[in-house]
């Protein structure tokens, strides 16, 4: 008699949980009469409640939920071969558009061992599926445009840079000369920059490749005899974000420029080398060179818009400028510290 109460009880309990969850739910017998479904699930699917229970799986509404594989997964189930896991389903009634549904089922103990019973519970994905289809579409239509605008930047840039050096060709002014070609090895750096970028994946930048391929574009553009002036790259395997590695890259682009123009007057021969690496959130960019040196005093040529653009950046990045001498040569070295931005602002906070 205990027993028998007790089976009653978790069966009861069973049939209140599925009626009021708020997921569609049916409870089903062996033989896939419906003994109980959920509210959720007749508004879900247009069914009056009153008349879905007693009724065969393939009888309920219309005899939409009348398919032949469904019905064999749920008698896979039954015999405890298998469990239907997010098998998914087109749900096709009259007059009305396919939905997408995601059904699960599994025997459920309700505490009556002579009795099996199933739970069924279905999905609606139609309206997440059509989302990410949408997004799908978005990011494939953004990537076009992208490539799109990416080909137009470097057939601008092309075109900028054509035009300095046909200006060059023609202005008179060595001083104006020298201008223009300086515009022009910026332009060509930018492009560099531009087309390493639009390479890069997973939105950051390997910078040993990315200063490689920008110190060559530098170089093909500037160096006439390769075999007298080299720029090299020692630099570690860290990755950056995209906009800190194009400011990253403005510096080299700017200091690299700096040295070749002024580091190895007379023919001298000689080599800049690029150096980065990064401890954690730490890292220290350098730029040296074995030419000449740093000027000084009266001799020390005046700031110019290569300075006033380097230590902008640099700021930019919070980081420290320091300039060394080389012995030969020159170091221009920038160094970001963690916890000196840290420092700052507890200082700043007192």
């Amino acid at each position: 008699m205990q027993k028998t109460s007790t089976v009653r009880f978790e069966a009861a309990s069973t049939l209140a949980v599925v009626v009021s969850s708020n997921e569609p739910l049916l409870y089903l017998s062996d033989d896939q009469k419906v003994i109980a479904a959920s509210a959720s699930f007749c508004r879900a699917f247009d069914i009056d409640p009153e008349t879905v229970c007693g009724q065969n799986l393939s009888e309920i509404g219309n005899g939409e939920w009348a398919m032949p594989k469904l019905a064999s997964l749920l008698k896979a189930t039954a015999s405890g071969s298998a469990d239907i896991e997010a098998y998914e389903i087109d749900f096709q009634r009259p007059n009305q558009k396919t939905r997408h549904l995601v059904v699960n089922a599994r025997m459920l103990d309700d505490g009556d061992i002579d009795h099996i019973r199933l739970l069924l519970a279905i999905t609606d994905v139609t309206d997440a599926r059509a989302e990410a289809r949408l997004k799908d579409d978005l990011v494939r239509d953004n990537a076009i445009l992208l490539q799109e605008v990416q080909h137009r930047v470097a057939n601008s840039l092309q075109i900028i840079a054509s035009v300095l050096m046909q200006s060059a060709r023609r202005v008179q002014s060595e001083e104006a000369r020298g201008h223009l070609h300086n515009a022009h090895h910026r332009v060509m750096s930018i492009a560099a920059l531009q087309r390493q970028l639009s390479m890069s994946t997973g939105g950051k930048v390997e910078l040993r490749h990315y200063f490689t391929q920008l110190c060559q574009s530098l170089g093909a553009s500037m160096i006439a005899d390769p075999d007298r002036l080299s720029i090299q790259v020692m630099v570690d395997d860290s990755a950056v974000e995209a906009d800190v590695s194009v400011r990253l890259g403005l510096v080299v682009t700017e200091l690299v420029i700096n040295a070749l123009k002024h580091a190895f007057p007379d023919e001298r021969p000689g080599a800049i080398v690029i150096g980065y690496h990064s401890s954690g959130k730490d890292w220290t960019l350098s730029v040296t060179d074995n030419g000449i040196g740093m000027p000084v005093g009266g001799e020390a040529p005046k700031a110019g818009l290569g300075t006033g653009i380097v230590e902008a950046l640099a700021k930019s990045l919070n980081g420290d400028i320091q300039l060394s001498d080389a012995g030969p040569g020159a170091a221009v070295t920038i160094n970001h510290r963690e916890d000196a931005g840290l420092r700052t602002d507890i200082s700043t906070a007192a």
